[in-house]
């Protein structure tokens, strides 16, 4: 469903990402880890086309996204960091927006959107101005306008980023209804968010891939059994490399 291959990003003489690879199957979600500056907001924004790569690709159930762009990301629904949406806009109007820059009309986009906003709690505040709504609230019309047309792939940048307690194990259900037929990557700072949902996890460090395995595997590597120390140690370790 998702392959990475050699994915290679500069900023100058700065090197985001470093030939990272790695490949994502139907029903596996992965949670993507890292420090901060790691390169995982960049990797994210190359899968999805947002970005040009310097080298390497990334295929979408096939579909090259350097070179088979639009194929690739009428397969992709994506919440990017900070959840931008239009502020002037109600969750209602950014939505039907949205079904429409996906190419539904009608009743499919009627559907799609009350379903998406369903799932993700928004009915209280469907006619609120986005720019009104809580952290919280806007976060939620984020990943509604990413599950909006039922995407192979999600790709969530921090999906539970400003959410109360409720709200987050709300999100987290949802994903884990949905898992099974999708392929998700999650790139998250709270670890315990990974033991909750991810089949997998990633830890990438300077752009480069330093542990892959099930959250259990990756927690075993230390004495505590604690997935936070795995993380330290591994990071630590590639800083001081």
């Amino acid at each position: 469903m998702l392959e990475i291959e050699n994915l290679t990003k500069h900023f100058g003489a700065v090197t985001a990402v470093a030939g990272l690879s790695l490949s994502v199957g139907q029903g596996e979600v992965l949670g993507f880890l890292g420090p901060n500056g790691a390169g995982k907001t960049t990797t994210m924004k190359m899968v999805t086309g947002f970005l040009a790569p310097d080298g390497g690709t990334a295929r979408i159930c096939g579909h090259d996204i350097v070179s088979d762009t639009r194929a690739a990301q009428m397969r992709i629904g994506y919440l990017p960091e900070g959840a931008p949406a239009y502020g002037e806009m109600t969750p209602r109007e950014f939505l039907n927006f949205i079904a429409r820059v996906r190419g539904l009309h009608g009743a499919a986009a009627g559907l799609a959107r009350d379903m998406a906003v369903a799932r993700t709690g928004l009915e209280a505040v469907i006619d609120r101005p986005i720019e009104n709504l809580s952290k919280g609230f806007r976060r939620r019309v984020g990943l509604a306008q990413a599950i909006l047309h039922d995407p192979e792939v999600l790709i969530l940048d921090e999906p539970t980023d400003g959410l109360d307690p409720n709200q987050k194990h709300a999100v987290r259900a949802l994903i884990r209804d949905i898992a099974a037929k999708k392929t998700i990557i999650i790139s998250t700072h709270v670890l315990e968010e990974v033991e909750a949902v991810c089949s997998r996890a990633v830890i990438i460090d300077r752009g480069r891939l330093v542990a892959d395995g099930t959250p259990a595997a990756l927690a075993a590597r230390a004495a505590s059994g604690k997935l936070d120390d795995v993380f330290r140690q591994l990071t630590s370790a590639e800083a001081a490399a």
